[in-house]
């Protein structure tokens, strides 16, 4: 199924290169998280206007945002960061856990597409194996300024089916202001900190064929990894409507399905526990799919929005599924994942919860680009009307009614 990664990973390549796994970071400040990504490696920090808005990036681990706070080196720090991983200064081929709140990869994982897997090799851990240039090395650093920074990568892949892809990544990460969030449509209050970033993803066809659906397209695929606590829920709007004309609310079924007291599907929004306590993941469909998706922690008071591209129109994005396909683009735009041991007894990954967003089927000639943006916001404070205006304006819902979800009616 699509990203069956974290499931068959926490259980096996990823637990022996780690040794052991980490414990929940919670309330871990952003001044302490920078220092440790220092002591191993070179991260940029990124500083807004007001100097509380800091984002951390990292040029050695492919350009990920590792971590952000809203509050200066002594605010919260929203990234969830795989330290176990990192000291262990491993390189695993499978794929390097690093963490980060945005990181850069590219789909399709699974069927006869993949990027993933080697021709007529079989779907499974051992033949499964992330693309290189999307798991290990440094991107190149183009341009750099105090609040944004522009990389560049050159990528040849080869996928399932033997067809060969030359392509360039150039991915801009920058601070966004207050002015530019509105632009999104996101109000923003006073008294509320907030950090909001963006990384602007464009995939060029350096090659000298044109990319086809008959021999295999590529996509943007942004993943966002986050800190869990028992309070905090994910919160995804979509489009409603009867099944018949719009296809299924929700994706609830790629590692059995979630139960009822993990997921809540209401008209046009749901509710999915983020908590990492339970492996469990989500989608929506280009049918269902509106470009916010968000969660609130409500034990720290924070609220996250992320704003993805969604071009009109489209409907081809690639399937991820570890099978020859019927379907090879009929898979999702928003996905959530939530972690957890996965078995009885054993381990999670890390904990962490996800919110990731793909683009479409990259269908380019030479020279051709397709650019997907993935923008996270935190909103963070004790004005409990801020945050409600948010929270109505972009998830349909008020903050009470997150915090409610999954309580007994």
């Amino acid at each position: 199924m699509k990203s069956m990664i974290w499931s068959m990973l926490c259980v096996a390549a990823l637990m022996a290169a780690c040794g052991k796994t980490p414990k929940a970071q919670e309330g871990v400040l952003f001044k302490g998280d920078v220092a440790f990504l220092k002591a191993h490696s070179n991260p940029i920090v990124l500083t807004g206007r007001d100097g509380l808005a800091q984002v951390a990036v990292n040029p050695d681990l492919q350009g990920r945002i590792m971590t952000s706070t809203a509050g200066g080196p002594e605010g919260f720090s929203y990234g969830w960061i795989n330290r176990e991983f990192i000291v262990s200064g491993q390189n695993n081929l499978h794929m390097n856990g690093f963490g980060g709140e945005d990181r850069f990869w590219l789909g399709p994982e699974g069927g006869q597409f993949s990027i993933f897997f080697k021709k007529d090799d079989p779907f499974d851990l051992e033949h499964w194996f992330t693309p290189p240039p999307v798991n290990e090395g440094a991107y190149d650093i183009v341009a750099q300024d105090t609040d944004r920074i522009h990389f560049r990568k050159a990528m040849q892949l080869v996928n399932y089916s033997g067809t060969g892809f030359n392509l360039e990544l150039n991915r801009i990460v920058r601070l966004l202001g207050e002015e530019e969030v509105r632009a999104l449509g996101i109000p923003v209050a006073k008294g509320l900190k907030m950090v909001a970033v963006s990384s602007e993803n464009a995939i060029t066809n350096t090659g000298p064929e044109s990319w086809t659906k008959e021999t295999g397209l590529l996509s943007i695929w942004i993943l966002g990894m986050f800190n869990p606590s028992p309070e905090t829920t994910i919160v995804i709007p979509f489009k409603p409507g009867p099944a018949e004309e719009l296809g299924p609310a929700v994706n609830d079924t790629y590692f059995g399905k979630v139960p009822a007291d993990r997921l809540v599907v209401k008209d046009g929004v749901l509710f999915f526990r983020g908590d990492g306590m339970y492996r469990s993941k989500i989608g929506i469909s280009p049918r269902r799919v509106k470009p916010f998706a968000g969660s609130y922690d409500a034990a720290k008071k924070v609220l996250t929005v992320v704003h993805l591209t969604v071009p009109e129109g489209a409907t081809d994005y690639v399937n991820s599924m570890w099978e020859i396909q019927e379907y090879p683009f009929g898979g999702d735009v928003v996905n959530s994942y939530n972690d957890g041991p996965p078995a009885p007894g054993a381990k999670p990954l890390g904990p962490f919860y996800e919110l990731e967003s793909s683009s479409p089927a990259a269908a380019l000639n030479p020279g051709e680009t397709l650019t997907h943006v993935h923008t996270t916001i935190h909103f963070q404070g004790e004005d409990g009307a801020a945050l409600d205006e948010i929270a109505r304006k972009i998830l349909g819902v008020s903050i009470e009614e997150i915090q409610n979800a999954f309580k007994d009616p």
